[in-house]
């Protein structure tokens, strides 16, 4: 193409209305993005989804002058203490924590129809309060203010805001008091400080108990001072052979602690009768041959059983379940009892009945997988379900019947919600025997009517277990949780009435700035409307 390089002064005079023109339209532009920026994210543009949302009144703005106020309980000040930490370092502002004043941020504890964990958050030009009937409520209401927030208010560096609340009133509380997410740390091992970088990613979705894989073929996990090679041997290898390892006492009680700082329960398990050859491999006469097998390092299951007519297997199980009850403060102690293919019906019913009693004796309520309810569930444990839309209806009539007699149940049904299923064929890690798991199916089920024949009254909660036999890090362990944890956790959380795909994907989409914002790294699904990065 034929360029002419002179430049006429007509042309300059052009070329100057044009220069002044382009500037005018990013000028616009900037302006317009400056005005979204203040626009505050609307009331119901959460997740999970709230109970009931009245929009309405002037923003409350952040400022320099904000403090955040808290009634005189130690509890709610630590709570108030939280908050301000989370918001100081993208806002730059002091955000003193005080019992003193009016407006700002108010925390306060009070009567209303909360039950256990709901809360309400008004909020209007002269502030915005949050009031409880119990701390973890005021905890889940400060979750949703963090997400009433634009997403840079995760950064770690000052940004520029501005900092607006929408006014209006948030009346909010759980469908589901159980809503989990589990970590097979038995698997691959992780450290206390990737623990808690996932219970914190928990607590954004008001998840609530954080169920721990403590034990299984390839690895055991948890000091026990009765039977030490459990964690010096059993615990020393992990799938593909790398180093393992294992918590010690003063590791578990820490992880403890943290959750319960976001008000997460622990609930611990250990896998039995089956999955256990990390244990049989620590002591020989668990087996009843009385001969130790090596260490496993495969991702075979149903190979291993502990010798059920052997007494010194319940010498273990008492043990076990005593020195790790005494370390849990929560009310749970899991013993899984799934994939026991190596153990005879009879002995799994005879371990079942023996084992289930100790668990009462140390102050815990059983959890066991939904084979518990080929045996006999105890009175007041809780059957999780983590069998397949297509499992036979015969194994579903037999987990329904144990609901009707009262067993509770936990819906974790494996297509979907193992957050280690791959997304698509070519997302990874991740696995496939149960289907790939895209976003849609994750969030499109309801826990209420998803067990033909079960109560829906017997449906106790939720829980997104995750895996790790091909997870090996925490960008993975994100990667594979995040967009459908959240998923996960609406569906344990938000009422049925505000069930919709459509609605959620957006509200999902929003979130993309804030895992951003926070360094998680998740999976872009393009069933969801991602905002441009």
């Amino acid at each position: 193409m034929r360029r002419n390089h002179s430049t006429t002064p007509r042309l300059s005079h052009v070329l100057g209305s044009l220069l002044l023109l382009a500037a005018a339209g990013v000028g616009t532009l900037g302006a317009d993005r400056t005005a979204q920026a203040a626009t505050p994210t609307p009331l119901n543009r959460v997740v999970p989804a709230p109970a009931s949302v009245t929009p309405g009144g002037t923003p409350y703005r952040i400022t320099r002058d904000t403090r955040v106020r808290v009634d005189g309980s130690a509890e709610v000040r630590r709570i108030g203490d939280y908050l301000a930490g989370l918001l100081r370092p993208a806002t730059g502002y002091p955000l003193p924590v005080t019992d003193h004043g009016t407006g700002g941020i108010r925390l306060r504890l009070g009567q209303g129809d909360f039950g256990a964990e709901g809360y309400r958050l008004h909020s209007g030009a002269g502030g915005v309060t949050l009031t409880a009937r119990t701390p973890a409520g005021l905890f889940h209401g400060v979750q949703t203010l963090r997400q009433l927030l634009p997403a840079a208010v995760e950064r770690k560096t000052v940004q520029p805001g501005p900092w607006r609340i929408a006014g209006g009133t948030v009346q909010d509380r759980p469908r589901y008091a159980y809503r989990g997410a589990m970590l097979d740390v038995s698997r691959h091992f992780f450290t206390v400080a990737q623990v808690k970088r996932y219970i914190d990613q928990l607590a954004l979705y008001k998840v609530n108990e954080l169920h721990l894989h403590l034990s299984d073929d390839q690895g055991w996990r948890i000091a026990i001072d009765s039977w030490p090679r459990l964690a010096s041997y059993g615990g020393s290898t992990q799938v593909g052979g790398g180093p393992g390892g294992h918590y010690t006492k003063a590791d578990y009680r820490e992880i403890v602690r943290y959750a319960a700082s976001r008000y997460l329960e622990v609930v611990p398990e250990i896998d039995m009768p089956g999955h256990t050859n990390a244990a049989l491999a620590s002591y020989a006469r668990l087996n009843c041959d009385g001969v130790a097998p090596p260490l496993y390092t495969g991702t075979e299951v149903g190979f291993s059983s502990l010798c059920v007519p052997k007494e010194v297997t319940y010498d273990f199980v008492d043990d076990v379940v005593r020195e790790l009850a005494a370390l849990t403060p929560g009310r749970y102690l899991h013993i899984g009892g799934d994939e026991a293919h190596s153990t005879s019906h009879a002995d799994y019913v005879t371990f079942m009945d023996r084992a289930q009693p100790v668990v009462a004796r140390y102050g815990k309520t059983v959890i066991a997988w939904h084979q518990l309810t080929g045996a006999h569930p105890a009175k007041g444990a809780l059957a999780q379900y983590w069998g397949l839309d297509d499992t036979s209806a015969a194994e579903k009539a037999q987990v329904a019947q144990a609901a009707r007699n009262g067993t509770g149940l936990i819906l974790s049904p494996a297509d979907r919600t193992y957050l280690d299923m791959k997304y698509t064929r070519d997302t990874g890690p991740g696995q496939d025997w149960a289907g790939l798991v895209e976003v849609k199916r994750s969030y499109d089920w309801d826990p209420g009517a998803y067990l033909a024949g079960a109560p829906a009254s017997a449906v106790r909660g939720v829980e997104a277990p995750l895996w790790t036999e091909n997870v090996t890090n925490t960008a993975e362990i994100e990667y594979m949780a995040f967009p459908r944890l959240a998923g996960a956790a609406e569906l344990g959380w938000s009422p049925a009435a505000t069930h919709d795909w459509n609605a959620y994907r957006v509200r999902l989409a929003a979130q993309g700035p804030r895992w951003d914002a926070l360094g998680i790294h998740y999976y872009r699904s393009p069933q969801v409307p991602w905002p441009a990065r």
